[in-house]
């Protein structure tokens, strides 16, 4: 009998035939999560265990696998033999001694001699003739015992099923460029972005001296605790100071934020294509502040070729509070330290600013200039 974290995997199972290159990247993303941990990973027939590991460090590994990708459920449990006496021995170490209880059967081999049914029902009666204070409920027990038997002449036994990331594992879906601020959202849009498979990258625009040292920490930060879910260990930044002054001092007051925000985008496809990135991901939510309407986000767009993704388009702000709250990011996020974006904020942003004002005050600008000299500013933080 040896004690294993039991992972079973989310929608790589519909894969079909291109189910082994899906398998492969997600070992490759779980050994990575347990990293400086002594364990084994190895396959069995549709799960993955892990296995050889230190006592004192199970939930440090449950804690670690439950952020990875493409993990449908785990639960810490024991590997055995799946000859009665055996099963019956993990069983006891599984169920408590006494309360309500019910032993649930999985067949994957389903040659074994006796059907679920009669597992569920020969497990249970030694389970009670061990320990007298339990009783059986079929529909509300307290506890159960699942019973896991697979082909090889083996069986898990365990008493719980822990709700792991889902998703698709991460580099399964090719590479991004989030563009990340201190506020709730962007961190967000990228933890969704690498449930579906993403290669999340990070790019941070700041406006120093305007804003301050820790509101840059506040992002580093932000980036550290995204990269546990989508990987990424380098955070770049870019300094807009000279864009933002050179907007305030030559254009419509109105139009500070759409502009700045279509040198963001210009600076970042630039960026994005160096590093490899096929998209730009965003925090935005459609009309959630005056940049993100309909013309706004048309406005942005118009200005690169890469597709801009933007997962949280349809979200209100309480539903994407809950889901930063869910991956940790909320407690950062709401530290009170501005970004760029706050840095001549106009007292009446143009909300459907039209295309042809945006470029005719643009006009006034060297853009090419401005962006040159906004990427030799890259720095990278390595997280």
């Amino acid at each position: 009998m040896e004690k294993v974290v039991i992972i079973r995997y989310a929608e790589i199972h519909l894969k079909g035939k291109n189910r082994g290159y899906f398998e492969r990247v997600f070992s490759v993303n779980l050994e990575k999560s347990l990293k400086g941990i002594r364990h084994e990973l190895r396959r069995m027939s549709g799960r993955y265990l892990v296995a050889a590991f230190d006592e004192a460090d199970a939930e440090e590994i449950e804690s670690r696998v439950a952020r990875v990708f493409g993990v449908h459920s785990y639960s810490l449990g024991y590997l055995t033999e799946s000859d009665m006496d055996s099963i019956l021995a993990a069983a006891k170490l599984v169920c408590p001694a006494q309360g309500s209880f019910k032993v649930d059967t999985h067949r994957g081999d389903k040659k074994y001699p006796l059907t679920s049914m009669q597992l569920n029902a020969e497990v249970g009666a030694k389970l009670i003739e061990a320990y007298p204070a339990l009783t059986v409920d079929v529909h509300t027990p307290q506890h159960y015992v699942y019973l896991d038997i697979r082909d090889g002449g083996k069986a898990l036994v365990f008493g719980t099923f822990e709700e792991g990331a889902n998703g698709m594992p991460v580099g399964t879906s090719g590479k991004g460029l989030l563009l990340i601020s201190g506020g709730i959202d962007s961190p967000v849009a990228g933890y969704m972005m690498a449930k579906r498979g993403m290669n999340v990258e990070y790019l941070h625009f700041h406006s120093y001296p305007y804003t301050n040292e820790q509101a840059k920490d506040k992002v580093v930060e932000l980036a550290r605790i995204l990269s546990r879910y989508a990987g990424g260990n380098t955070l770049m930044t870019v300094s807009v100071t000279h864009i933002q002054e050179e907007i305030h001092k030559n254009c419509a007051a109105e139009l500070n934020v759409t502009l700045l925000r279509r040198f963001m985008f210009r600076i970042a496809e630039r960026i994005a294509k160096r590093a490899g990135a096929q998209c730009l991901i965003t925090g935005e939510s459609l009309g959630q502040v005056a940049s993100q309407t309909i013309e706004g986000m048309t406005s942005s767009n118009a200005v690169v070729t890469l597709p801009v993704l933007r997962p949280l388009v349809g979200f209100d702000k309480e539903e994407i509070i809950v889901r930063a709250k869910k991956i940790g990011t909320f407690e950062t996020s709401v530290l009170p330290y501005e970004d760029c974006c706050t840095v001549f904020l106009p007292e009446f942003p143009a909300i459907k600013p039209k295309l042809s004002f945006i470029e005719e005050e643009e006009g006034k600008l060297d853009i090419d200039g401005l962006v040159r000299e906004a990427v030799g500013t890259l720095e990278k933080i390595t997280l």
